[in-house]
């Protein structure tokens, strides 16, 4: 199972001392926390895409590719890649650059995001947001997959003869997640394709997120790709933890009451009891996660927000030291625990790579069986 760290980019006043840090202090922040996600044993920092204020990561493919080269093991990933606002021949040349640079440390959420003015930006109509991440996709997974694609459809100008550069490493394009909060049509989209579908239920009851796995596996296996305890699942968390849970609760609050998301709204004490927002000790931390498996199942990728609502990066970094230290090495030994055998790790390049060879070896041992 992988664990790790999902960023939005906000740059939010620390509310306890009134500082706004600049966007050169956040993006440098964004990168120390992949860094040192790394350093304590993570396996994963995913990044979110955004384009209006107040959040900085507009690019997400040039910060992944500068922390690339500051890394050796990190998997690097989107916690939204717009499928619906970028063009799919620029998401297909950019992630393939990206997986030559990390040498295959690379996969990417595409979701629809939750901004509506982003749509008009990038010439494209909200109401067409369903339509735009079914079509934008299939043409993505094509670019990938063929050398030569002739296409035409709604959205954007006719390909003819065109071949997107580079090719992705060894043939074999990044695994895919698709990222929902709230829209069956993109759990059917990730189930009809036989990617991953990452629930990121920060806000959401555990009734909600159950729902939407449910149907995810379900469509899953209704597609002939597997079991549906074999679909590939993955979920958001949201954690502040100091070594008390009185302390956690006492610094956190500020952060909490002023969030440009879900601050002035249900009290603390609310929002922890009903969405997986957890805030107090490494033991509170760890029993709280463990509990998603309850109505998740096994899954295959836990992603914690650590960062948001303008907390220094000192902070920050304390959050990824007791994650590696405390919670993860506990939460990776009981996620372990009766786990079905027959339940897939996340996949990587690797993985995926040895898919392909051993599925290019047993066509072409049944093309000999064929002529014999």
């Amino acid at each position: 199972m992988q664990f790790g760290i999902f960023s939005v980019g906000d740059v939010t006043p620390d509310p306890t001392t009134g500082r706004t840090p600049t966007e050169r202090e956040r993006i440098k922040a964004m990168v120390a926390i992949a860094l040192k996600a790394e350093e304590v044993g993570l396996d994963v920092f995913a990044t979110g895409e955004h384009h209006n204020p107040p959040f900085v990561p507009s690019s997400p493919t040039t910060m992944l590719g500068y922390i690339a080269a500051r890394t050796e093991k990190l998997i690097l990933s989107t916690s939204t890649t717009l499928i619906t606002t970028n063009d799919p021949v620029k998401i297909a040349e950019d992630f393939a650059m990206l997986q030559h640079l990390a040498d295959g440390r690379v996969d990417l959420m595409m979701g629809r995001g939750n901004t509506g003015p982003v749509y008009p930006w990038f010439g494209q109509d909200i109401r067409e947001g369903i339509n735009l991440a079914v079509e934008n996709y299939a043409l993505l997974r094509r670019l990938w997959r063929e050398d030569v694609v002739n296409w035409e459809g709604k959205f954007r100008t006719p390909l003819q003869g065109f071949t997107s550069t580079p090719r992705p490493l060894d043939d074999v394009p990044p695994f895919v997640w698709h990222g929902s909060i709230r829209s069956p049509e993109i759990a059917e989209q990730a189930a009809y394709y036989g990617d991953g579908f990452f629930h990121n239920n920060i806000f959401w009851p555990a009734e909600h997120t159950k729902k939407m796995i449910e149907l995810y596996r379900s469509r899953y296996a209704h597609y002939g790709h597997g079991t549906a305890e074999q679909a590939i699942v993955g979920l958001g968390g949201h954690v502040f933890m100091r070594k008390n849970s009185q302390d956690a609760v006492r610094e956190f609050r500020p952060y909490f009451n002023e969030a440009p998301v879900y601050g002035h709204g249900p009290s603390l004490e609310d929002f922890t009891d009903q969405t997986p927002l957890t805030v107090g000790s490494p033991q509170e931390v760890i029993e709280k996660t463990l509990a998603f498996r309850e109505y998740a199942g096994d899954y295959q990728r836990q992603l914690f927000l650590v960062d948001h609502a303008g907390l220094p990066l000192k902070t920050v970094l304390e959050q990824l030291d007791m994650l590696g230290e405390e919670v993860v090495p506990v939460l990776r030994a009981e996620f372990a625990k009766g786990r079905a055998a027959d339940v897939p790790n996340a996949p990587t390049h690797a993985s995926l790579l040895a898919a392909a060879q051993q599925q290019e070896m047993d066509q072409k041992d049944q093309k000999e069986e064929a002529a014999v």
